[in-house]
């Protein structure tokens, strides 16, 4: 696997994305210790990064498959508007990327989960 991650590494087919979360993860001590500077009118989101299609890397989300919980459980829809304009890069830029997003959607008040 690892030889397969550094062959594809520099090619420019990652992404990152965004997910809306249902409103009721606030109500979780964790994402309340993530999120304490928080707009109670913003949405929750959860950040990440995939080398798939980000539709499918949902779709896997929702049905379980390598999922988040929080999106299995929680996960309404992807936000496109705030992390199309990212896409696509290598692999190194999306890690990079998955953390800043996250730091700057929180920064503005998102509820933020994700984002490694």
């Amino acid at each position: 696997m690892k030889f397969f991650k550094t062959l594809f590494a520099g090619r420019k087919h990652y992404s990152v994305y965004v997910v809306r979360l249902d409103n009721s993860v606030k109500q979780f001590d964790k994402v309340f210790d993530l999120n304490k500077a928080r707009d109670f009118e913003k949405p929750c989101v959860y950040v990440g990064m995939t080398g798939l299609k980000v539709s499918e890397r949902f779709k896997n989300h929702k049905s379980g498959y390598k999922s988040s919980a929080w999106v299995h459980k929680y996960g309404i829809a992807l936000i496109p508007a705030l992390y199309e304009h990212l896409n696509p890069m290598t692999y190194q830029e999306a890690v990079k990327m998955e953390v800043d997003l996250a730091e700057d959607l929180r920064s503005r008040g998102f509820t933020v989960l994700g984002g490694h």
